[in-house]
This record gives C-alpha cells, sequence and structure tokens, in this order.
C-alpha cells in the first residue's frame, strides 16, 4: 500500500512530501494526519531546525480529496470532523514554533492554497499557478483560506481571487504576496532546501519568538471559518458543484 507523504531528513531540514501524484496530491484525512505526525516528529526533535514541504509530481496540490468529501456529505459530524480535522492541522503548522518553507510546482488550488499559505515562506517554480476554486463549485474555504489569503494579500486581492476563482502566474502570485522566491522548475527545490538550511543557522529560539508574535490573533477568524464550511458543505450548491466538478460540466446553481 502506498504512502500518501514521504517523511525524510536531510541536514537540519524535515522534509514533508507529498505523494499521491496520481491524485493530484489532493488533501484526505489521512494526508493531514501524516503532516500533523511528522510535524510533531520535527519539532521533538532539537537537530531539526525547519521544515520543507514539497510534492512529488507535475502538480502541488489541487486541493481537498473530494471524493472522500462527497462520502460525507448526509453526515453532519463526519463533515465537521474533516473540516476540523485540516483546519487544526494548518494552524498547528502555522504556530509551529519552526519556520516552515513551503515549495509549489504546477497548480496549487483551493486546498492546495490554504496549506501553502498556512506556510511562513513560499518558493514557487515557474510553472506554478495559484487559484481558489471554491467559487466556481459553490463551495468556500474551510481550512483557513478565507482569513489567510486577506492577510497575506489585503481585502480587495483576497476578495477578488475567491470571487473570480482564478488562477494567478507565478510572478503575479509573487506581486500579491502570496509567493517569496520564484526560481525555474528544476531549481525549485534545492533553492527551497538552501533557503532551510540557512536558516538553521539562526537562533531556534530567536526564530520562534519572531514567529510566534508575527502569528498571534489568528483564531477567531479561523473558528468563524470552520462553521460557516461545514453549514456550506450540506447546501444544495454544494451538491450542484461537486456534481459538476465529477461530470466536467458547469453548474447550475438555483440560489
Amino acid at each position: 500500500m502506498s504512502v500518501p507523504v514521504n517523511v525524510s531528513v536531510e541536514g537540519s531540514v524535515g522534509i514533508i512530501e507529498l505523494a499521491r501524484p496520481d491524485k493530484f496530491n489532493c488533501l484526505s484525512l489521512e494526508v493531514h494526519e501524516c503532516i500533523s505526525r511528522a510535524r510533531e516528529r520535527f519539532e521533538a526533535d532539537r537537530a531539526i531546525r525547519s521544515i520543507l514541504i514539497c510534492a512529488q509530481g507535475k502538480h502541488f496540490c489541487t486541493g481537498a480529496d473530494l471524493t472522500e468529501v462527497k462520502s460525507k456529505m448526509k453526515d453532519a459530524q463526519a463533515l465537521d470532523h474533516f473540516i476540523a480535522f485540516g483546519m487544526e492541522g494548518l494552524r498547528r503548522l502555522e504556530q509551529s514554533r519552526l519556520p516552515v518553507v513551503v515549495a509549489v510546482q504546477g497548480l496549487c488550488l483551493a486546498g492546495g492554497l490554504e496549506l501553502t499559505v498556512s506556510c511562513d515562506v513560499c518558493f514557487a517554480a515557474e510553472s506554478a499557478q495559484f487559484g481558489d476554486q471554491h467559487a466556481q463549485f459553490g463551495l468556500i474555504p474551510g481550512w483557513g483560506g478565507s482569513q489567510r489569503l486577506t492577510r497575506l494579500m489585503g481585502l480587495r486581492r483576497a476578495l477578488d481571487l475567491m470571487f473570480s476563482a482564478r488562477w494567478l502566474k507565478a510572478d503575479e502570485a509573487k506581486q500579491v504576496g502570496l509567493v517569496n522566491y520564484v526560481v525555474p522548475d528544476e531549481e525549485l527545490r534545492r533553492a527551497a532546501l538552501d533557503y532551510c538550511l540557512t536558516i538553521a543557522t539562526r537562533s531556534r529560539p530567536g526564530i520562534a519568538e519572531m514567529k510566534r508574535l508575527a502569528r498571534e490573533g489568528a483564531d477567531m477568524g479561523l473558528e468563524l471559518e470552520r462553521d460557516a464550511a461545514v453549514r456550506a458543505l450540506r447546501s444544495e450548491d454544494v451538491a450542484e458543484g461537486l456534481d459538476a466538478f465529477e461530470n466536467r460540466r458547469a453548474p447550475v446553481f438555483k440560489a
């Protein structure tokens, strides 16, 4: 049985690699669990000074595992667990005392974008494209996107990205604050890893304190998003949106 996330160490860097390229590295509960376990392992290891999140294949991550989402549509408790578990996992990643760097190639959409914006520093390959696809299918962000995108991009840019569901190329994503560095595809992993190794030369407590001070105050908005996402997932519009996505047609919303 294949493992959905590969975990390794290179020098002082803990590496978390999404390993479902055949599924566009979509995020299931199992993937979130693997990410959380790896993060906890690295945080407990004094030799690890930073975390790098990357992905196999052509695309970084195209969002949540919609097969899993659809299987839970009629169970409010299961839906709440799916949203809450992913929300908490990304919040713990954001609040980790270790700096978290993400390296993105190809498509980074919806839940994949939410994973990316929960990290501290983003490297993008020239091939990378970033988008929030939720509105296209009647969905709303459920893993922190509405809050973190607004803080990173500003209110109007974030709302435009969420409303339009358009994709940003790597250079544009850098211009609006979603990306720190754009590099050639073949240099992506090495550039991100070198950055992580540079962080290893800094004070571990000092980096942790800077991150804590910069990140404090975000929790209330995340709870509002979680509650709204669970309600939205049980709506007729979401059922229509997911069916449209699955059957490659344009959704027809009643509301």
